[in-house]
């Protein structure tokens, strides 16, 4: 007998950070998440993440906007199909639903969850096969406060959590901005790679400058100086930089990779899978840039647990992983919602063994933080949406 997808759950979830996390185009105080669970009727519910940065500040898709879009669009279309059969499920989505990648990732994440506790693998075992156990992990500095950046660096270092770390900086004057940097790499000197991250911020002429000032400055790696949609100018940047580029915002799917690719229009690519669509056509993203001789590094959207194991489990199976990863946003986050944290030690994220993500959720936790509104609800027992 076939096993279906029985209810797709969708809770929004919000938990405090331990410090302002500044961007150049807002500031977040609190994650906030959306959780997707997929009921199969073997008694078997997977677990996916929907999680963007603050609201729509950042880009296309809002946490409201996943839970409206899985409650309404795609929980219909995927009740009642084929729940052992991941890829039938997620084609026959994107084929009736454009775009809403976050929200198409997470259900891909929770359907492929299921079939690992359904077959007794680890996630990465369904997505090509693991090679490394444990993934390196840097820190964002992004207080915006620079004695208070090199205290937390500092303290990274002298743990043993973190020795490489990303700023976030393009809100303010070129000049005080690579001020910032430079006062935090003298003082963490070679003990410390220093990478920034200019989300889309500048302008062609200031990232021209700006790229030769923070080669003064030491920085290694400079993430999205101009908007996601120049991409003649970040193939300008590649070309003269001398510092590498990375593309981020750029990439919403493996045509965007190939384009860049083709163009050779970065010296890196980040990958997200909810960017990209889910975790498939993240892996396929990371074939491109490995084929194109471009660098991969492994990006986040600040996800919580479930969102960040997701994006360990496809990481752990990347043959390259040139720059490493910044899979750290459950640490940025005052309340841990698994069962059982993750470990992070020597530098690095281990990734769990288990069967499917191989994580547990502290529901008490998930419920404490959950919005006080019910979420929405598919069943293929009554067949219609309840609230």
């Amino acid at each position: 007998m076939a096993i279906t997808i029985d209810r797709i759950d969708t809770w929004i979830i919000e938990v405090p950070t331990i410090r302002p996390h500044v961007l150049s185009m807002t500031s977040i105080n609190k994650q906030v998440m959306t959780l997707v669970f997929v009921s199969c009727s073997d008694g078997i519910t997977g677990v996916g993440e929907g999680t963007t940065i603050g609201g729509l500040s950042y880009g296309n898709e809002s946490p409201e906007g996943i839970k409206l879009a899985i409650d309404l669009y795609c929980a219909p279309i995927l009740i009642g199909q084929r729940a052992e059969v991941p890829a039938s499920a997620m084609s026959l989505l994107r084929n009736q639903v454009v775009g809403n990648h976050f929200a198409k990732n997470a259900l891909e994440c929770a359907l492929l969850d299921a079939a690992g506790q359904r077959s007794g693998l680890a996630m990465s075992e369904l997505l090509g096969g693991r090679l490394r156990q444990k993934l390196p992990v840097l820190w964002v500095l992004a207080s915006g406060d620079t004695a208070q950046d090199i205290d937390e660096a500092t303290q990274m270092i002298e743990s043993g959590r973190h020795n490489v770390f990303k700023l976030k900086i393009g809100k303010r004057p070129l000049k005080d901005d690579v001020a910032h940097v430079a006062k935090i790499k003298r003082a963490l000197g070679d003990r410390a790679s220093i990478r920034v991250d200019v989300n889309q911020a500048w302008n062609q002429h200031t990232a021209t400058r700006g790229t030769k000032m923070l080669a003064d400055a030491g920085v290694d790696l400079i993430e999205q100086p101009v908007h996601r949609a120049d991409r003649a100018g970040l193939e300008q940047l590649t070309r003269y930089s001398p510092v590498p580029i990375m593309a981020d915002e750029t990439l919403n799917g493996p045509g965007d990779a190939l384009e860049v690719a083709r163009r050779n229009g970065a010296h890196a690519f980040s990958i997200k899978p909810a960017q990209a669509g889910g975790l498939f056509a993240a892996g396929q993203i990371a074939a491109i840039g490995t084929a194109g001789n471009i660098g991969i590094y492994g990006g986040t959207m600040l996800e919580g647990g479930v969102g960040t194991i997701a994006s360990a489990q496809l990481f752990s199976t990347f043959e390259n992983l040139d720059w490493g990863t910044e899979l750290f946003a459950p640490l940025l986050q005052t309340e841990n919602i698994l069962a059982t944290p993750l470990v992070y030690r020597d530098f690095s994220l281990e990734v769990p063994n288990a069967p499917g993500l191989g994580i547990k959720l502290d529901m008490d936790k998930v419920k404490h933080f959950r919005r006080n509104a019910p979420a929405k609800t598919v069943s293929s027992s009554i067949n219609r949406r309840t609230v």
